[in-house]
């Protein structure tokens, strides 16, 4: 598949994902209405790399990546191990002083190490392998390290653009599944399933357990 008939693959997926933010939330705390939103900016970060690398911003279209996969993340965090603190401060109003109190939360990395025992095995086990394999490299991009530099000087080999589109369709999957678990819609089971069986020639590739 060309990177053109990804595209093309991935917009439909996106298409279809989005929808399952016109559920409602199961109820209206701060913490499903907080988590729903960053379901929608991860969605957002999804989009705007599509753009970018139709118009050949590769650089910042990889960079996207990590800033989906960290919205999606606090979500998760927010609905399953988040303490009532640390919601309300998300969901406060924004002011200077209360913009300082919610840059203490948590990193990314103790998120995860807090979903532990508390959201369930699949989503968690998909985050964290997420993170095994693409963090270091999309921290690089981020921070203007080697990846960035050496990629955006010598270009984009193509399986990695094709990579990196399938990624961000795969974190997109996530979204969509925490979508459908925020709204407790029982009529929303095996959606997902469906979809990860009709779109599987645009997302990352299986991966056996221990390889």
């Amino acid at each position: 598949m060309s990177i053109n008939q990804l595209l093309s693959r991935s917009a439909e997926l996106e298409a279809v994902l989005t929808d399952f933010l016109a559920l409602k939330s199961f109820d209206d705390s701060p913490r499903l209405v907080v988590s729903r939103i960053l379901c929608s900016v991860s969605f957002e970060h999804a989009e705007s790399g599509k753009l970018l690398l139709v118009s050949g911003n590769f650089t910042s279209a990889v960079g996207l990546l990590r800033l989906q996969y960290e919205s999606l993340v606090r979500a998760v965090w927010l609905l399953y191990a988040a303490s009532d603190d640390a919601v309300e401060k998300l969901a406060a109003e924004l002011t200077d002083e209360k913009a300082n109190r919610a840059e203490k939360l948590p990193m990314l990395s103790e998120m995860l190490k807090k979903l532990e025992g508390k959201a369930p095995a699949e989503p968690l086990s998909m985050l964290l392998e997420f993170k095994q394999y693409s963090w270091r490299p999309l921290s690089s991009f981020i921070h203007g390290g080697i990846h960035a530099i050496n990629r955006h000087s010598k270009g984009y080999p193509v399986p990695l653009l094709d990579q990196a589109l399938r990624a961000s369709n795969g974190v997109s999957m996530m979204v969509g599944m925490l979508l459908v678990i925020l709204s407790g819609d029982p009529a929303q089971k095996g959606k997902i399933a469906k979809l990860q069986t009709e779109f599987a020639d645009c997302l990352p590739p299986h991966r056996e357990k221990g390889s």
